[in-house]
């Protein structure tokens, strides 16, 4: 039954400010009529070499912002400040009662409670980098990697982590399209498999069929064959087993309109959670080779705007159809020039103003992107 809001909020601010009790905390998503400005937070207890802290990470288009703040009247008012906020969702676990609320259109509290996580959280944080898949992780001496690899998946296992909700589905089924030599694949696996306790069936799938068969000696290799598995087969057209049941899709650095193919198919499939780490752009650029406006006539210039064009027009397409999404640098351009990272969640989006503002972009350019032609249908 629903509760009144104010009431629910006390409680959740409770247990927020709890330093003996509170594990993790994730709000996301907007109520009817109003955006909050930071589009996730995050809250957790740590100890730094100051003491006991509530870090707070917050989520917006470009970087994450973090801070530590001590607990006691400080830890109160960042708590009551960011309970004001307008989120739609909240997602507490503590050690003894997990508490999911959600707003409702009338603006009243869905309240859910289950058991807690049972342990207090792990609050060590050092000052040293702190790896979610350790540099030397046994999996790295099956799959290889320098430590410029070693830094990419991490980064890419923060963000599909901070993507993810505290409570995964059973099995949580995973797709990455366009996978290559899979080493993000099997970190992910890795990843959710330990760290997160999931029980995880994923399929990778590459146009190369040695890549194939490659990657299927190693997940034997790892033991896990009976879970990771591996296809032939174009992005657009590869048969997967399940799919009508995809959690999460992957399409990690799949080349120029190879990540419209695998957006399309993850709309098709309604998959509630995206990553999209665009690699080369070409379609859009030779759209506008032609133009005689300013900005497009150096071709290096032309070339860039592209980029952001191209990425986004999926960005706002994908809201138009109702995910929620995030155009975040994921690692550091030092690593890799291709850096910019698309994090779509199914939901909590105006795809109203998200129809209007792909149609605006569509028509200033007189472009016709891919990822447009492929789900026209859907925009009818």
């Amino acid at each position: 039954m629903p509760e009144p809001l104010a009431a629910a909020l006390a409680d959740l601010r409770t247990l927020l400010t709890d330093s003996d009790r509170l594990v993790r905390a994730v709000a996301a998503g907007r109520r009817r009529g109003a955006t909050p400005e930071m589009p996730r937070v995050e809250l957790r207890p740590v100890r730094i070499g100051a003491g006991p802290r509530l870090q707070i990470v917050e989520q917006d288009t470009a970087r994450p912002r973090t801070r530590n703040v001590a607990w006691g009247a400080d830890a109160e008012a960042a708590v009551t400040e960011l309970l004001a906020r307008p989120y739609g969702n909240w997602h507490v676990t503590g050690t003894d009662t997990t508490v999911q609320l959600r707003v409702t259109k009338r603006g009243e509290a869905q309240v859910h409670r289950s058991a807690g996580a049972g342990t207090p959280a792990d609050t060590e944080h050092d000052r040293a980098k702190s790896y979610l898949l350790p540099p030397d992780d046994e999996l790295y001496s099956v799959i290889g990697g320098n430590a410029a690899k070693r830094r990419q998946v991490d980064a890419f296992l923060r963000a599909l982590d901070a993507t993810l909700p505290a409570q995964l589905p059973d099995p949580l089924r995973v797709v990455d399209l366009g996978c290559g030599n899979a080493y993000l694949s099997f970190a992910a696996y890795r990843y959710l498999t330990g760290r997160r306790g999931a029980t995880v069936r994923l399929t990778g799938v590459d146009i190369r069929a040695d890549q194939r068969d490659r990657n299927t000696a190693l997940a034997q290799r790892l033991g896990w064959a009976d879970s990771v598995s591996f296809v032939a087969g174009t992005i657009a057209d590869a048969r997967i087993d399940g799919s009508d049941g995809v959690d999460v899709v992957l399409a990690l650095h799949a080349c120029d309109t190879a990540t419209d193919d695998a957006l399309a198919r993850a709309v098709r499939w309604q998959a509630p959670y995206v990553l999209a780490a665009p690699c080369c752009h070409h379609e859009l650029s030779a759209q506008l080779r032609d133009r005689t406006d300013p900005l497009l006539r150096s071709a290096i210039l032309r070339e860039r705007f592209a980029d952001v064009l191209t990425d986004a027009v999926r960005a706002e397409l994908l809201r138009a159809l109702g995910w929620s999404v995030e155009v975040v640098e994921f690692v550091d351009s030092a690593h890799t020039p291709r850096n910019v990272l698309l994090r779509g969640t199914r939901g909590g989006v105006d795809t109203a103003a998200a129809r209007t503002g792909y149609q605006s972009l569509v028509d200033t350019w007189r472009i016709s992107p891919a990822l447009g032609r492929q789900l026209a249908d859907l925009l009818s």
